[in-house]
């Protein structure tokens, strides 16, 4: 689980730069740009929810600050 949220990060970080990379060279005139930042919205948005469907089925472990009244 653990590569897998590290490919996906390097997915978000490089659909990232190639917008950066489109909006350089073709100075915004084209869907380019607002494809490659589509794709990273819809990608970490489907990270997040793969991470806590990962949550509640068991197959990973919050390790955060405890909740509770003795806090």
């Amino acid at each position: 689980m653990k590569w897998f949220v590290v490919f996906a990060f390097v997915l978000i970080l490089g659909s990232l730069a190639s917008a950066m990379v489109f909006l350089i060279r073709d100075r915004g005139r084209t869907r380019n740009v607002v494809r490659a930042l589509g794709f990273r919205v819809g990608f970490s948005i489907l990270l997040f929810l793969l991470v806590l469907f990962a949550n509640w089925m068991g197959w990973i472990q919050s390790t955060g600050i405890p909740v509770g009244p003795g806090n």
